[in-house]
């Protein structure tokens, strides 16, 4: 695997996430891959990282209500607490912030992982009896990478609604129907498929830069924490930027 002092080349990356892609496609129809490496990455990107996911969620809601609902009240605009609730937790710093925390654990360790075995000559190895090595350890992790960040942003909106519904009784006391029945009717379509859409490309961007990444060291053991660094940041750089590309989206059609 060829890498360069900058790192992997655009290209090639590309020909790796269109690999991944491909091979993703027939995973259900020729039932080729192991569950297992799927099974024990969805374990460890969603399950391992829900409580910090519900300790962030829980605190930007309760943020938002803390900061949202007493100038609102001032204004005589209550009502708005909702969509704005839905703007903050759920379709814009939610598939963000999970993202984040995504990249910071699995990103890191899908890198080093996929680099060390590089080193070690095991995709060699894989190579050698005729075991694709993209459908059997890149695919897996493809897959989990994006069911994980689709649950992890569910479960951050649920959280961080939950906070804002603690505090705003702080404020004033509201029936817990009132206030959810208000939320549910402050989502709409476009609110759900724009949280939807940035989950689906955040999994798919952190798991094809990591998986490229650790495929594009040599053969020292020096360039494995270089690989994993090198994942995160751009995994970083890139989820930033799809971000505000999605959400652009968003305001020019929808607002």
């Amino acid at each position: 695997m060829a890498k360069h002092s900058a790192g992997v080349p655009l290209v090639y990356g590309l020909g790796i996430f269109a690999r991944i892609l491909t091979s993703s496609l027939l995973f259900f129809k020729q039932r080729r891959i192991s569950s297992q490496p799927l099974v024990m990455q969805i374990y460890f990107t969603f399950a391992q990282a829900m409580g910090i996911t519900a300790m962030l969620a829980l605190g930007i809601g309760a943020a938002v209500s803390s900061i949202g609902f007493p100038f609102l009240r001032m204004v005589s605009q209550e009502q708005l607490l909702y969509p704005l609730l839905v703007a903050v937790v759920t379709r814009e710093l939610g598939p963000l912030l999970t993202a984040l925390i995504v990249i910071a654990r699995s990103a890191t360790a899908i890198a080093t992982e996929t680099a060390g075995m590089v080193i070690d000559h095991e995709i060699e190895a894989y190579l050698s009896v005729g075991v694709d090595p993209i459908e059997h350890l890149a695919v897996p992790r493809f897959i989990a990478m994006i069911v994980s960040l689709l649950l992890l942003n569910f479960y951050f909106s649920v959280f961080g609604l939950v906070g804002s519904f603690v505090i705003v009784q702080a404020f004033h006391t509201l029936p817990a129907g009132v206030y959810f029945g208000s939320l549910l009717q402050s989502f709409s379509v476009p609110d759900i498929v724009t949280a939807t859409v940035k989950a689906l490309a955040f999994g798919m961007i952190i798991s094809t830069i990591a998986i490229t990444e650790g495929l594009g060291v040599e053969r020292a053991s020096t360039e494995v924490p270089v690989a994993a660094l090198r994942a995160v940041s751009r995994a970083f750089v890139v989820c930033i930027a799809v971000n505000i590309l999605v959400s652009a989206l968003y305001y020019m059609v929808f607002a």
